[in-house]
C-alpha cells in the first residue's frame, strides 16, 4: 500500500515508518525535515510545517494514498487534518493517548468523583475537561471520528520508554542502580500506584498494525502492556534486568524529602491499568519485544543519553541516606 505518515521522525514515528516500509508498504512521510532518522531512510520525504499544511495538503494528495496515519494531532482541530484525505484515501489512522480516560482526570484532581473501575477498556468514559491549551485528545478523537464515510481507526498508546525517550522514564532509577545506591526510595502512595506502559518498538508496531487491518468505521484500541506493575514493581523489573541488588523502599509522604515527594497534587487510589485486549483479539498484536530485551535497550539508552539538565536536588543522597537510616533503625 502507499501510505503517509505525518509526523513520524521522532521517538514512535521513525518505528511506526520502519515497520512499514519492512512489511512492504510505499511510505511518504511529511515532516519540517529538522529532524532525521535511519531509520526513516527508505521513505519519501515530504518536507513542510504543520502550521502551513493546507499548502502542502495537495503534493500529499497527489501520492494517492491509501492509508494516512497522523502522528502529530496534539489538539482538538488537529483531529480535522485526517478528514482532508477522505477524497483520496480508503482510512485513517490516528494515535491518541491512554490519558482520555475520566480516570486520569481522577488521578489529577481535574474530574470529581470516586475512581474509575479497572483495567480501563476503550468503552470507559472519558475526560470532560481539556486539561491545556495546546493538549486535547479527546477532540482530536471526537474530530478524526467525525465523519461516518471515512473510517478511522483511533490507537490509545500509554506511557512509553525505550531509545528515545525525551522524558526520560527510567533515568532517575538507572541512574541511581549504575551510581550503586543501597536503596531507592518511593513515595508509598507512588509506589502502590499501577501505571500503563509499553515499550517503543511494541507500541509503533501497533500503529502500523493498525494502519494495515480495514475496518467499516471507527475503531478504538488500547496498546498497552498485558501486565500493569505498580511503581515498586516496575522498579524492581528494571533492577532485576540491571542486576542492581539494592532495596526499593516505600517511604511515607511525611518522612520524604521534597524532591522525592510524588503524591502530593495526585489522587493515586485511581489505578491506571489499561485492558488491551480488543487489539490483540482483534488484529492479533503482540508485542515484538521480550520485555527484559526491551528494558536492557532502555536502560543502555538511558545511560549514553541523560537528560541536558538535572536538578540537584534529586540527586540528595546525603539526604536520602539520612531518610534510609532513620528507616532501618
Amino acid at each position: 500500500m502507499r501510505i503517509v505518515v505525518l509526523g513520524g521522525t521522532r521517538f514512535v514515528g521513525p518505528h511506526v515508518v520502519l515497520g512499514l516500509l519492512e512489511a512492504g508498504h510505499h511510505v511518504i512521510v511529511f515532516h519540517r525535515g529538522e529532524t532525521e532518522s535511519e531509520l526513516t531512510a527508505g521513505a519519501q520525504h515530504v518536507h513542510g510545517d504543520f502550521a502551513d499544511f493546507e499548502r502542502h495538503l495537495p503534493a500529499l494528495k497527489a501520492c494517492e494514498p491509501e492509508v494516512v496515519i497522523d502522528l502529530c494531532a496534539f489538539r482538538r482541530e488537529d483531529g480535522r487534518r485526517i478528514l482532508a484525505f477522505k477524497d483520496v484515501a480508503h482510512r485513517g489512522v490516528v494515535a491518541s493517548s491512554a490519558d482520555v480516560y475520566r480516570a486520569f482526570g481522577r488521578v489529577h484532581r481535574t474530574e470529581p468523583g470516586p475512581p474509575d473501575p479497572v483495567p480501563l477498556t476503550e468503552d470507559s468514559p472519558l475526560r470532560a475537561v481539556v486539561i491545556a491549551e495546546d493538549y486535547d485528545k479527546v477532540g482530536v478523537e471526537q474530530e478524526a471520528g467525525a465523519d461516518s464515510d471515512f473510517p478511522v481507526t483511533i490507537v490509545r498508546l500509554p506511557a512509553i520508554h525505550g531509545p528515545g525517550d525525551y522524558l526520560h522514564r527510567l533515568y532517575r532509577y538507572v541512574k541511581r542502580m549504575d551510581d550503586g545506591r543501597p536503596a531507592i526510595l518511593l513515595d508509598e502512595a507512588v509506589a502502590a500506584w499501577c501505571w500503563v506502559r509499553g515499550y517503543v518498538e511494541d507500541v509503533a508496531h501497533a500503529v502500523a498494525l493498525a494502519a494495515t487491518h480495514e475496518h467499516p468505521s471507527v475503531r478504538v484500541y488500547n496498546v498497552a502492556d498485558p501486565v500493569a506493575f505498580s511503581e515498586a514493581e516496575w522498579v524492581r523489573e528494571i533492577a532485576r534486568v540491571h542486576g542492581w541488588d539494592g532495596k526499593v523502599v516505600a517511604v511515607s509522604a511525611e518522612r520524604l524529602p521534597p524532591s522525592l515527594l510524588q503524591s502530593e497534587k495526585s489522587d493515586l487510589r485511581q489505578n491506571y491499568a489499561v485492558d488491551s485486549s480488543r487489539i490483540r483479539r482483534e488484529i492479533g498484536y503482540v508485542e515484538k519485544i521480550d520485555a527484559a530485551e526491551a528494558l536492557r535497550r532502555t536502560i543502555k539508552w538511558e545511560r549514553e543519553n541523560p537528560p541536558a539538565e538535572l536538578d540537584p536536588a534529586e540527586w540528595d543522597y546525603r539526604t536520602e541516606d539520612a531518610v534510609f537510616r532513620r528507616l532501618e533503625r
